[in-house]
This record gives C-alpha cells, sequence and structure tokens, in this order.
C-alpha cells in the first residue's frame, strides 16, 4: 500500500470515528503532510518501506531546519497516533515510530499575573457598555474557572447554573466537567445579560458580538489584548495568562493539586505539576513545620 494511502485512512478514521477536534485534525494532516513529501523526495512512497531508521532520517531534518524539541514532539506524536492504527488495523508490518523517543524539551514555567494585579485589573474594568460588560465577564471567567480559550468561547447558556455557581465546560476530547464559579464571575455574567438580553434572540451563545453572531476566538484573544494595553497591564494579556494565573493562585492557595488537574480538565497529573512553581521560602517554611529531621529539638 502506498504511503499516502495508507495516511490517509488513518486521518479518515480521526475524522469520523474518533471525531478529534478541527485543530488536532489540521495538525496531524499538515505533520503527515509534510511527512509524506519527506520520504516521496527520497522514493519511499510504500508504507512498508518507513523503518526506524527513516522515521530517524525526518527528526534528524527537522532539527535542520531549526524545529523545537517541543515541535518536533508534537509531530512525533502525530506519527505515532498514525504508525499505531497502521498496526493495529495490520496494514503495516512492523510500527517504525515503536521505541523511538521525542527530544528532551525544557519545560517552561506559565506566565502569570500576581495575585495584586488581576484584582486590580478585574477591578478597574468598567462594565457601564455592551463590549466593557461583555469583556469583564470574558476575563473574570477565565480567572474564576481556569477555562480554556476554546472551551469559553463554546459556552452554552444552558451550561451556567449560577444560583448554584456552576458551569458545565466541554474540554479536550469532547470530555465534560463540571466548574465552580466565583461570586464575582457570577455577578459579572449577570450583569452582561442586562446588556445582552436587548441584543440577542436566537443565538444560544453565552458571548456574542453587537450584531448577535457568536464570538470568534481571535475576537476573544484581540479584546483581552486592548484591555490589557488600556489598563496598563506590563505584559500581553491573552486568555492562557488568566488560566495560567487562575491555576498558579489557587495551587498556592490549597496545594491540592489534584483539586488543579480537576479544574484545569488535565488527563494526566504532569501536565498540572508545571504549576507547582512555589516559591523557595514557602518551600522551606512548610519543610521546617513538616520535616521531622527539620524541627528543632524541644
Amino acid at each position: 500500500m502506498f504511503l499516502s494511502q495508507a495516511c490517509d485512512k488513518f486521518l479518515k478514521f480521526i475524522t469520523n470515528e474518533r471525531q478529534l477536534s478541527k485543530h488536532t485534525r489540521d495538525s496531524y494532516a499538515a505533520t503527515i503532510s509534510d511527512f509524506i513529501l519527506f520520504f516521496e523526495e527520497r522514493h519511499l512512497v510504500q508504507v512498508n518501506q518507513i523503518s526506524g531508521h527513516s522515521i530517524r532520517q525526518y527528526l534528524a531534518d527537522m532539527r535542520r531546519k531549526g524545529l523545537s524539541p517541543t515541535s518536533m514532539s508534537q509531530r512525533l506524536s502525530a506519527l505515532r497516533s498514525c504508525f499505531n492504527y497502521l498496526a493495529q488495523n495490520r496494514l503495516i508490518d512492523i510500527n517504525p515510530v515503536k521505541g523511538i523517543r521525542a527530544p528532551k524539551s525544557a519545560k517552561l514555567l506559565p506566565k502569570t499575573l500576581e495575585v495584586d494585579d488581576v484584582t486590580s485589573l478585574l477591578d478597574k474594568m468598567p462594565d457601564d457598555n455592551f463590549l466593557a460588560a461583555r469583556d469583564k465577564a470574558i476575563m473574570e471567567l477565565f480567572y474564576t474557572a481556569g477555562i480554556r480559550l476554546s472551551e469559553l468561547q463554546a459556552i452554552q447558556l444552558h451550561d451556567l447554573n449560577l444560583s448554584d455557581q456552576q458551569l458545565r465546560v466541554i474540554g479536550k476530547g469532547n470530555k465534560t466537567r463540571i466548574v465552580p464559579l466565583g461570586r464575582k464571575a457570577c455577578d459579572a455574567i449577570e450583569h452582561w445579560f442586562s446588556f445582552r438580553n436587548f441584543v440577542v434572540e436566537d443565538n444560544a451563545s453565552l458571548f456574542v458580538t453587537e450584531k448577535g453572531a457568536t464570538l470568534k476566538h481571535r475576537s476573544i484573544q484581540a479584546r483581552l489584548e486592548y484591555w490589557g494595553k488600556y489598563l496598563g497591564v506590563s505584559s500581553r494579556l491573552h486568555p492562557h495568562k488568566l488560566r495560567h494565573s487562575c491555576a498558579s493562585h489557587f495551587l498556592e492557595s490549597s496545594s491540592d493539586l489534584r483539586a488543579v488537574q480537576e479544574l484545569l480538565g488535565h488527563a494526566d497529573l504532569s501536565t498540572t505539576q508545571v504549576y507547582t512553581h512555589l516559591d523557595f521560602q514557602h518551600l522551606a517554611k512548610v519543610y521546617d513545620a513538616a520535616h521531622p529531621r527539620a524541627k528543632k529539638k524541644s
């Protein structure tokens, strides 16, 4: 079987059966298209011609082109999913990706705002018109619930339960979770309704434009960037910064990593562990109080 035919079967599988998000499908398709082109240029067009050595050649070529370890890992992950599918369906004799490790990349700490900075930012936000009320509700939601941009953009009216201060979120892999809402966020959303309800009649999306259309991802990003500059935030304000700030502040106060994992919708606890960047003084204080070999003799 031709490599292109085999890969096309995988792409149809993740579209029709696994129903992965469009963003993930597009990312996989781009990686696989680049992969196929690389081997067709080397006259390797049959799927069983691809070996572990071939995969390593492809990774080496990416490194020469200056791709970061993170980008290389993402591409290798896409290829691993593809060849695992082909192996499970007996479309290849040997899985060439098996045993190949992704290059190690340094885990960068998420950029966050200080608690006082977030409080000042949200308290200074005006809410006396349609756009300002909407944008303040958006920012309160990002910070109080720690949700992703895609999750916020997809919120429907029926996902909200303001009386119980809860929000139903559809996260990665179409997994649903319930997240708590702070009183400030609920108040901001209720205030936003006083503007929204004059404009929208037949759109169930929570956040809409002045013409009643569902607010798009890029518009949400642009509005946060605008308010960050307008209110004097020293670095670029974006949805993930508020999500990261929520996670970091929650963890610093609670020290409950599992609760933060549940809030953020992380499938793997190791993803959440990037937030465990408590300062050394706090760590030393806890250590002195808790470790039996650190306590002074009475």
